[in-house]
């Protein structure tokens, strides 16, 4: 059986209330023989989770438990389990099930497995609901749990909780893209998922460009791993870097806003513009011609697969990849707070919520 059999977590009822949190209990699937149970140290806010309880990827209906960036202990194992057992301390990311039996699973694409299950707001085939890491617990299939390398852990679980969804959805496109030595690759969008992005590409070998439109972010995208920043903001921004750029990781979520043929036209022909932030709106119309005569390709992804996050969770120990974190103890109030600076870009660059411990107490341990 799986321990306990009620989770609590910190929840918002509609998009009308995105930022009044409250706390309720939490029912999770029926435990199975490949679950995990994993009792929340830590768990870092995403702007998806923006995204998703202000309505802007679609409305719902609460209670609703966010959170995707999870860190903790894993305090009940299934049987079939193989590679975690209890105690280890272990992460869960935006991804807690797929079928695994599937031509994309079978392929290690089982991040795009037609079954899979979102961490959050997403249901099992059972009915029964995910529930995310604003929470006490949260139950995960053992293949999208991970153990966290020791050397990560020195520096603490607050840091390492980005990893999970900022870390891997930055890692795998490079990675799948062939960045590296000899490659020049440019971040757009230095937040959450872009400071982030930076390191993973400046340690994979690459020459690794900044485009921000903030200029009080130069200084922090150099010591990040950029060897030079382009102010977006500048006029004719773009001419000086026509088809200079291989590989071009889009981590901004405000691209419906783009002029999308300045930017394409910094990609070399056959190059990747790839999209990992995702906009509430549609992306401004595009000529067909504007593919045709520049032979630029528009890429995105979803997460990554399960070897991807273990080779990025060893290769942040090994290269000391480390997100930017700035602390608040989880509480209704302190979410609602939360929730606020991550809309206004307040973060440098990430926020962890901490203190699972002082808020859940008794909940953690029943």
């Amino acid at each position: 059986m799986g321990y306990p059999q009620t989770f609590s977590g910190f929840c918002v009822d509609g998009p009308k209330s995105w930022n009044k949190f409250y706390k309720s209990e939490l029912k999770p699937k029926p435990f199975g023989d490949h679950d995990i149970d994993v009792q929340i140290e830590a768990c870092s806010l995403c702007s998806s989770d923006l995204h998703t309880v202000t309505g802007g990827w679609g409305d719902y209906e609460g209670p609703l438990c966010v959170g995707h960036e999870v860190v903790g202990k894993a305090v009940s194992v299934g049987k079939h389990v193989k590679k975690i057992k209890v105690g280890d301390r272990v992460g869960v990311g935006a991804q807690v099930w797929s079928c695994l039996e599937c031509d994309l699973c079978k392929e290690s694409n089982e991040n795009y497995c037609p079954r899979m299950v979102d961490t959050y707001n997403a249901q099992y085939e059972d009915g029964s609901w995910a529930h995310g890491g604003f929470s006490s617990h949260i139950r995960a299939h053992d293949y999208f749990t991970f153990k966290i390398p020791d050397q990560l852990l020195a520096s603490g679980v607050n840091e390492v909780a980005p990893l999970l969804c900022a870390g891997i959805t930055t890692y795998s496109p490079l990675v799948r893209g062939g960045v590296g030595p000899g490659k020049t690759v440019g971040v757009i969008g230095i937040g959450g998922l872009g400071h982030l992005a930076l390191q993973f590409s400046s340690k994979l070998g690459a020459r690794t460009i900044a485009l921000t439109h903030s200029p009080n972010k130069v200084e922090d995208c150099k010591k990040l791993g950029a060897t030079e920043v382009i102010l977006t903001t500048e006029k004719g921004w773009n001419k000086p870097w026509k088809a200079k750029f291989d590989f071009v990781l889009n981590c901004a979520d405000v691209t419906d806003q783009f002029d999308m043929t300045t930017y394409l036209s910094i990609v070399k022909p056959t190059g990747d513009f790839h999209m990992v932030g995702i906009p509430n709106g549609a992306l401004p119309q595009m000529s067909v011609g504007l593919f045709v005569g520049g032979a630029p390709k528009l890429t995105g992804s979803h997460l990554g697969n399960h070897q991807e996050m273990e080779d990025l969770l060893n290769l942040a120990a090994e290269k000391n990849i480390r997100p930017w974190v700035e602390v608040m103890p989880i509480s209704e109030k302190s979410l609602g707070e939360a929730f606020e600076l991550q809309k206004a870009n307040k973060f440098r660059y990430r926020c962890t919520l901490a203190q699972f411990d002082k808020a859940f107490g008794n909940e953690q341990t029943q």
